[in-house]
């Protein structure tokens, strides 16, 4: 599933406030529209050079009907239509044999022979019909209630707009359609960027025509301070509220979109609402996706979407300590790649800023020295760079830690983990089934595994080993067979199981378990141990829901760290 963002705009006066960047121009160039009784299926049509024409159903597959559905803001196709089954258009046929992948963020962006090359008549139109969201858990609502004892008459003033002074016009920057909406100016004027004043009379609000069913609702909203929030209105309240400077509202509106974050193992969607995200200085859905897609990054990094990363989100994963990541060989690899992909469009500047959060302390020794060697990017433009982390890092590995922190200042984040899953720190726990007959004193347990892990990554602990045992239980009698009580379940132990050592004065464990689904790319919860049980958390006490509820495993890891 696929969220994307339409472009709105505000008018106020005679000025036009956009909701993209400044460098990012308005423009009507390559958007789609549907012709049809129903908003959501039609034949589709797309704006160039000044008028609208349709598309040639040659080569007008599942692919490209995603690409228009999901160009709409719908969540997907449902089917593609052929032969002008949606009415014969009129104007100039635009695209023929166009040819997507079914990623592209618009119809244009996909393979065509060019804008109006065609030997193909209107009766080959071509046609989609979208989904409409039902099948998104559109069942999902959050009820918003700010409203602090404020009288429900103020409604019933919004519903009859009795005495009203101030005309709202809605519009659709490609449509002629127009809404009005007759409000009262002393109830505006409690938003300061709209910059109300007593002379004001009207202002334009231009925004994407699936947006427009939502408008009342929002409007209400102003008066009230009351609304119901589902999946599929979600996007369109949280730019309204944007808009109008409803801080309160976006906050409330952006804890649906938690709902949505798990649902697309591409990563189009979470980049998009990130970068909305920062358009919005909606802080808490940036880090909402940045938690998701650090979860998540090991995928995030052989997906196509990681090159098109921008430079500030790049910055803002590389500083976080809860990436999951092989090791930190491969986050630094993943980086190269990403600079080589950017090219010219990242300065030398930024590069070394990026570079400067990659850890090399923590770099496995071996790998450490192959790069000299391997490293394109030491050679060409950080020679100095890398070579001071390299040096830091054999260092680290070489020498007692109570001798190194004396020299540093200000870096403690340089030796300390991310969450590294190299097999040597990691074991998975695949089996999820309760067994009602099982004796724990007999027979084997596939739920119970053991760890052999290295005291410290560091060269001088590699040869000194601890033994680990994880364990997960499914049912309270599980609990009860091997000597304690749950309160809740699943819930998984994770515990030192042999230490010939005492290293509590130089080391301390922070081990994390990772919830993921079996089948598919996607991590949706990572959680520490709390006297080494961890609790798992239902959905409506967890961060981002469940996906895989009936299909998913437990990844133990085992993080050590200097103190």
């Amino acid at each position: 599933m696929y969220l994307l963002f339409p472009l709105l705009f505000l008018h106020v006066s005679a000025q036009r406030w956009t909701l993209f960047d400044e460098k990012l121009k308005p423009t009507r160039e390559g958007r789609v529209r549907l012709v049809g009784d129903l908003p959501s299926s039609g034949r589709v049509e797309v704006y160039h050079d000044g008028q609208w024409g349709s598309v040639c159903d040659d080569g007008w597959e599942m692919a490209e009907a995603q690409v228009v559905c999901r160009q709409l803001g719908f969540p997907g196709a449902i089917s593609a239509t052929a032969g002008g089954q949606y009415g014969e258009g009129s104007g100039p046929i635009w695209l023929d044999d166009i040819s997507c992948k079914g990623s592209e963020n618009s119809l244009s962006d996909c393979f065509f022979k060019g804008w109006g090359v065609t030997d193909c008549t209107h009766k080959e139109d071509a046609g989609v019909v979208c989904k409409t969201g039902k099948n998104m858990s559109s069942n999902h609502q959050l009820s918003v209630d700010n409203s602090l004892g404020l009288s429900e008459d103020l409604g019933v003033l919004f519903d009859s707009g009795d005495g009203c002074d101030f005309s709202i016009y809605v519009r659709d920057l490609s449509e002629d359609a127009e809404l009005t909406y007759c409000m009262h100016s002393f109830i505006l004027m409690v938003y300061p960027k709209l910059n109300i004043t007593h002379d004001s009379k009207n202002f334009i609000v231009d925004v994407s025509q699936t947006c427009h069913p939502h408008v009342p609702a929002f409007l209400r909203y102003l008066y009230t301070r009351q609304i119901d929030v589902s999946i599929t209105s979600a996007q369109c309240l949280h730019q309204l509220a944007h808009i109008f400077g409803v801080k309160k509202l976006m906050e409330d509106v952006g804890r649906v979109f938690t709902l949505l974050i798990p649902k697309d193992n591409s990563f189009q969607t979470q980049v998009s609402m990130y970068e909305y995200g920062i358009r919005t200085g909606d802080h808490v859905l940036q880090e909402n996706i940045l938690q998701y897609l650090s979860w998540n990054c090991e995928f995030l990094v052989s997906s196509p979407v990681w090159s098109t990363l921008s430079f500030h989100m790049m910055d803002a994963l590389l500083l976080r300590s809860d990436l999951v990541v092989n090791d930190e060989a491969f986050l630094l690899e993943a980086l190269e790649g990403w600079i080589q992909d950017k090219g010219d469009a990242v300065s030398t500047e930024q590069q070394a800023s990026l570079l400067n959060h990659i850890r090399f302390l923590l770099i496995p020794v071996d790998k450490l020295y192959d790069l000299l060697y391997t490293s394109s990017i030491l050679r060409k433009n950080h020679e100095k760079l890398y070579l001071t982390g390299i040096l830091k890092g054999f260092q680290f590995n070489a020498l007692p830690f109570s001798k190194i922190r004396r020299q540093m200042n200000n870096i403690s984040d340089e030796y300390r983990p991310r969450i590294y899953t190299a097999d040597e720190w990691t074991v998975f726990i695949n089996d999820t089934t309760v067994n009602h007959q099982y004796n724990h004193y007999y027979g084997q347990n596939n739920r119970i595994q053991t760890l052999s892990t290295p005291v410290h990554s560091s060269a001088i602990f590699r040869d000194q080993k601890v033994q680990w045992q994880a364990q997960v239980f499914l049912s309270f009698q599980e609990c009860s067979n091997y000597g304690f009580t749950c309160d809740s379940i699943p819930v998984a132990r994770f515990f030192l199981y042999s230490n010939m050592y005492d290293y509590s004065r130089t080391l301390r464990y922070n081990n994390r378990l990772i919830l993921g689904c079996k089948n598919v790319n996607n991590v949706f919860h990572v959680q520490d141990f709390k006297n080494d049980m961890a609790v798992i958390p239902n959905n409506s006490s967890m961060g981002l829901p469940n996906p895989c509820p009936d299909d998913y495993n437990f990844r133990f890891v085992v993080r050590p760290e200097y103190i």
